[in-house]
Formats: structure tokens, sequence, C-alpha cells
């Protein structure tokens, strides 16, 4: 039976929690959780968790409700085929601006609120949004302010790297973040289905329905950012305190947090490699129902179903890699984790060269080409996973902004891929997917180039113990793994 922590108050308006109770190895000496128990729900930390993953899950839902009820919205907005490909543009855009802004605002601010403001003030611009649309310019808008929503990425994975210890920051970020992402997925067979609804059932003009359709995602925009505010803490605490609003300890200016984090040059090879990992996911999410419909003449219901499919696999795959991370980890150390992402993601990048290559057939088959895609999926998702199972270690004095530039690096990757091979008539579709993987095998190679001082990198042992003001490296917390 789950025993109870106490809230305790100190000065200041802080407050701690006393886990006396759960007994040794439950929380380490700062607090944080040892391992993840998502059905313990007495426990702060796994009552955060379900908050941040959901959260984010309407984030993502908001993000991609548009491309499988684009044949909805092309008349009533009189859209080009370019136009699709404009709004993905501005929707990865976006995506890129928020996440680079919500690092240093997790920081400073704590990912709790940044999260729940964001999510709201997301949830009124894309009502806005949808109300006033009335062209092609209001449909790249309409995008970019929910591609605005998933700067909530960020912060997620902040939460979930400051609550649980490193014995489990793998598995926590992979799990919080790939139940978020089955988000996309659900995008794509709700929505279709609400559209239906709304025109059928209620008798709205098919010119307006898709507005009204739009309802949803700004309603679970609204609640998951009102319960979020409502969670009276952040960051759950050992016997040191943590104010409710911020990261606790001594405050640290706007500019040395960012120089924290962008001064690393491990944050940047995350960002590229994570660019071509999940910007690869992101570029499937965005053309894989306009794929299905064009490719195979399906209607909008069962390509958006056959599309959900890709997204569906984050709900195991992404928790994979970061059971795999742990696991790795154990085993081998941090040269461990850097193998791991590699193989996988290199695997991942060979699988998209099939898919489109499959596409391209003269007769493809659609189930020989979803169980690809869907393998595809497995590998590309898991090294998400993998990436923020490292994420964490990089520099913990900047753990936002190093998360906050290697999400963005996963935006770059697919605003990059998409104006190369998916914008213009360079390329066919399938032919972009098989570049898609190409340049994600090229960019999974850095990997090899990221070395930790105390742990070594891929092909190197370890060069140092200190740093050169004396201080532990910020790796050093890795070694509790031990």
């Amino acid at each position: 039976m789950e025993k109870k922590t106490k809230l305790v108050e100190e000065e200041d308006g802080c407050y701690y929690y006393d886990y006396g109770g759960y007994g040794d190895g439950v929380v380490d000496d700062e607090g944080r959780a040892t391992e993840l128990r998502p059905m313990a729900l007495s426990r702060p930390h796994t009552q955060a968790f379900h908050l941040a993953w959901m959260s984010l899950f309407a984030c993502f839902f908001a993000a991609f409700a548009a491309p499988p009820i684009l044949p909805a919205m092309r008349p009533a907005l009189v859209l080009a085929p370019s136009d699709a490909s404009a709004a993905a543009v501005a929707s990865l855009s976006a995506t890129l601006v928020g996440r680079l802004a919500m690092g240093p605002a997790c920081d400073l601010l704590g990912p709790r609120r940044a999260s729940g403001v964001a999510s709201l003030v997301c949830a009124l611009a894309l009502a806005l949004a949808a109300v006033f649309a009335s062209s092609p310019a209001g449909f790249v808008a309409l995008r970019f302010v929910a591609g605005l929503s998933l700067a909530n990425f960020v912060a997620n994975q902040h939460w979930m790297s400051r609550i649980f210890a490193p014995s489990a920051v793998g598995l926590a970020n992979a799990v919080a973040a790939g139940w978020a992402n089955v988000g996309s997925a659900a995008a794509q067979v709700v929505m279709p289905v609400a559209y239906d609804a709304v025109v059928l059932r209620l008798g709205v003009p098919v010119t307006v329905a898709w507005r009204v359709t739009y309802l949803l995602p700004c309603a679970m925009l609204v609640t998951t950012g009102l319960a979020v505010l409502a969670f009276p803490y952040d960051l759950p605490g050992g016997g040191g305190g943590r104010c409710p609003g911020g990261g606790g300890g001594r405050r640290r200016s706007f500019w040395a947090v960012v120089r924290g984090g962008v001064g690393d040059y491990r944050a940047w090879l995350l960002g590229l490699t994570y660019g071509h990992c999940y910007g690869v996911e992101l570029i499937m999410e965005n053309v894989a129902a306009d794929f299905f419909r064009r490719r195979f003449r399906l209607p909008m219901e069962a390509a958006g179903a056959a599309a959900a499919c890709f997204g569906a696999m984050n709900a195991v795959a992404r928790p994979a890699g970061g059971v795999a991370s742990d696991e790795v980890a154990r085993r081998f150390g941090m040269r461990g984790r850097l193998w791991a992402l590699w193989a996988v993601q290199s695997a991942g990048a060979a699988l998209c060269v099939l898919v489109g290559r499959m596409g391209a057939a003269e007769a493809p088959s659609l189930a020989a080409t979803v169980a690809v895609m869907v393998a595809c999926a497995a590998f590309v998702q898991a090294a998400s996973g993998l990436t923020f199972g490292i994420v964490p270690f990089v520099c913990k004095r900047s753990l936002g902004v190093v998360s906050g530039m290697t999400a963005s690096g996963g935006a770059v990757g697919a605003i990059v891929t998409n104006r190369l091979f998916f914008s213009g008539s360079r390329y066919t579709v399938e032919e972009a997917i098989s570049c898609t993987g190409i340049t994600s095998l090229l960019c999974t190679l850095p990997v090899a180039l990221v070395h930790f001082r105390r742990q070594g990198g891929m092909f190197c042992g370890p060069s140092a113990t200190i740093d050169g003001d004396g201080d532990v490296d910020d790796d050093d917390d890795y070694m509790l793994l031990k």
C-alpha cells in the first residue's frame, strides 16, 4: 500500500516533501524518484509525470489536427497544393522558435508554469486563427500557431529530468514523450471522425464545419493547461526544499543560463542528430496522410488511419528507447547510451529509405508499405527516446537550454528536409522520403563526436575528472548509476 508524503512549508513560501514514510531507495537524497511507477498515484512524482504527458498529448493533437482534414479545408480556404507545404514549414518554424524560448523559460521560471501558460496562450491563439482564417495566409497562420504548442515538449522533458534520478531518467523522459506523441496519431484518427460528426449530425455547412471541429484541440489545450497550473509545485525536493514556481536553489541570470547550454558543443551535436530522428517523424506525420490518399487512393478516414500507425508507435517505441538507454548504461556506461543511439537511428534511417522505394514501386502493396513504415517508426522513435536518455547529463546547470536546443534540432531538421526534398516538383513524395532516410544516415554519424570527460565517448575513454575551475564535471551525476 502506498504511503503518503507530507508537504512541509519552510520560510519564503518554499516547500519540500518528507519522504520518510517510503523507506530507502524510493527517492535519492535530492528527492528524485529512483524508478518510474505510473500506477503509484499518491506520489507527487507520478502525479507530475501524468500531468506532463497529458498536457503534451494535447499539444501534439493540436499541432497535427489540420493534415487529416486537409481535403475539407482546401475548398473552404481556396488552398493550392503548394499551400500545404508552406503551412507545414510554418508549423515547424513555430516549433523551432517556441522550443528555443521554452528552454530558458524552464530554467528561470520552472517547467510547470512555463508549460501551463504556453498551453493556454496557444489555445486562445488557435481559436482566433480558426475563427478568422479565410485564405491560404490564414491557413498558414493556423498551422504556425498550432506548431507553437509543441514548445511544451521542452517543459515536459525538463520536468521529468528534474524529478527522476539518473537510474530512471531515460525511461521517464521516453515514456512521457512517447505517450504524449501519440497525440499526433490520435489527431489523424479523431479529427476526420469529428468533422464528419459536425457535418452529418449537427448539420453544419461544410465551409464552416472544420472551424467547429477545431474546438476539440482548443478545449484539450485549455483543460490540460489549467490542470498543470493548478498543480501546486514544480520539482518535488528532498531535505533542501523547493519553491513552488521555480527550479530551487539560487537564482541565475538569463544570460548565464543561456551561455551554459549554448557553449556546450554536445548540445549542438545532439540537436543535429535529433533533427534526423524526430525530424523524420515530423516529416512523416505531415506527409503520410496525403501520401496514402494519393498513392493508394484511400478516402480521408482510411488514409488518416494508415498515417496514424506511424505516430501510434510512440506509445511503445519511444519508451523502449528509454529502457534501452538506461539498461545499456548500467552495463556499459555512457558509451553504451551513445552506441545504442547510433545503431538504432541508423536502422530507422535505412528503413525510411526502404519506405520510399516501396512507395515508388509500379504496383505498391498497401499492407507491405504500412508494415515497413511501422518498423521505421519504431526505430526512429526509439532513437528519440535514446537521445533524451543522454540530454540530462550534458549540462545540468542549463538543462532547459540544452533540452530546448536538442528539441529545436528536430524542428530544424524537419524544416531543412522539407525545403530540400518536399517543396516544389523536383522530387516525388516517394523519392523525397528516400532522400530523407539517406540524409538521416549521414547526420547520425556525429554521435561519435559526443564525449563526456568522466565517461568517455563511442571510441574514446574518460579524459578528466575535474574541470578547469576545480568543479566536478557536469556529468558527475551520472556516477549515481554505478
